[in-house]
């Protein structure tokens, strides 16, 4: 799932092997109810993939629960929680993936990074742009020194 001004990009990322779900609609809720929507035609189980921090990063379903996103919440330490409580509030059986991380703030910047340098065949073009940018941070810090 992308926004949709990311979909063609990440299609050809990916040489086009999975499909890409859009996002549609004005800001992370609507985006995530469209998203939503799409699992919902795909006939997929209610499935939540919880972050490391609080959050999620995936939601499919069989049947669409727009009031599923209502509140506020997204992008909290307390999102997962506030959505199962909604989950629970609209009486829907969930499953769950393993925990994993979102990048969102520095800390998952650098984990990321420390992955990849470790297996940078788990996203090559991601790896590559790392290893740019810790060139880029050198050459500025060597610059700096200088003044």
């Amino acid at each position: 799932m992308c926004p949709e001004s990311d979909k063609e990009e990440l299609a050809a990322l990916l040489c086009n092997t999975v499909q890409i779900v859009a996002q549609k609609g004005e800001g992370l809720a609507a985006g995530l109810t469209s998203v939503f929507r799409h699992f919902t035609a795909a006939g997929r189980q209610h499935v939540v993939a919880p972050t490391h921090d609080g959050g999620y990063y995936l939601v499919g379903a069989k049947v669409a629960h727009p009031s599923l996103f209502d509140g506020d919440g997204m992008g909290t330490r307390s999102a997962f929680d506030r959505l199962l409580t909604r989950t629970k509030l609209l009486e829907l059986s969930t499953g769950f993936t393993e925990p994993f991380y979102d990048i969102d703030v520095a800390d998952d910047v650098i984990q990321l990074a420390r992955e990849l340098r470790l297996a940078p065949a788990k996203a090559p073009r991601t790896a590559a742009w790392f290893g740019e940018w810790e060139e880029a941070v050198a050459h500025l810090r060597q610059c700096l020194g200088e003044l």
